[in-house]
């Protein structure tokens, strides 16, 4: 496995008509990659399409559901159509939904159909052919929250935690054959889902927000090597070994957080 090179490389990146997907759809255009942009916001697709056209880059405008079997199939159909063959795909597209233990059965099953299963079915249509090829690369918008935890959110830990552990099955299966997967696992990002964390935002951004250009201008560093994790909040490696080594040390240290922002809110 020798790195990823973007230049003239058909890519996907769902979730792309605003934040860190359409950060990344711009910087992987800027590398010189034929980009498919898809997001179920038209107007944002193309607000994003028409920004790496303007910067003299190469895009195709997909919009539409990236979550289910059928959105999922379709959206690889018209990629290949545009692209001839998808090289990488960048499954970036998630959604936040509900707080708490009161969080709704929709919140929890939009979680996993955007969250999780909109992997599986990319990587379903996509892994054999890559495999068969010898090259072909999946790169999940996972969070640190899938490696750690976000208190009030449990659909959206849950499930970005199943993201990561469907992205290392996918590695340990696949590798040899010449499948790379990588997950990036940013902190507190500035894009909208940050600033409607509520309470959260503050824990989100303690060790800084960065901007989606900068989470997708290390993404693209990324990919000249092989390592599953990225990992833009570089403190993440040290709360995840620390939560690996000590899980119950960990989890009370998370307990008091929570303790401080019930306090915060007066519950």
């Amino acid at each position: 496995m020798t790195g990823f090179d973007p230049r003239n490389a058909g890519v996907v990146v769902t979730g792309s008509g605003a934040g860190i997907g359409a950060a990344l759809a711009s910087a992987l255009a800027a590398a010189g990659a034929r980009v498919v942009v898809a997001d179920l916001d038209a107007d944002g697709v193309t607000r994003t399409v028409d920004a790496i056209t303007a910067a003299g880059g190469t895009a195709y405008p997909v919009p539409g559901d990236a979550a289910s079997e059928a959105g999922v199939a379709a959206l690889v159909a018209r990629a290949r159509e545009r692209l001839g063959a998808i090289d990488a795909w960048f499954a970036n597209a998630g959604v936040d939904r509900g707080r708490g233990i009161e969080a709704s059965e929709a919140d929890w099953d939009l979680s996993w159909q955007v969250n999780v299963m909109a992997h599986v079915r990319a990587a379903r249509l996509l892994v054999p052919d890559w495999a068969a090829a010898g090259r072909g690369r999946f790169v999940v918008t996972a969070s640190a929250a899938g490696l750690l935890t976000m208190l009030d959110a449990p659909a959206y830990s849950v499930t970005k935690h199943g993201a990561v552990a469907f992205a290392e099955w996918l590695s340990a299966t696949y590798r040899h054959r010449g499948v790379v997967v990588q997950a990036i696992c940013p902190q507190g990002v500035q894009t909208r889902m940050l600033d409607d964390s509520g309470p959260l935002k503050d824990l989100l951004s303690r060790d800084t927000a960065l901007t989606a250009e900068q989470v997708a201008e290390q993404t693209v560093a990324a990919l000249a090597g092989d390592e599953l994790l990225i990992l833009p909040h570089p403190e993440v490696r040290d709360y995840y070994q620390a939560r690996a080594a000590a899980p119950d040390r960990w989890l009370a240290g998370m307990n008091k957080i929570q303790q401080r922002l019930e306090q915060k809110e007066g519950r």
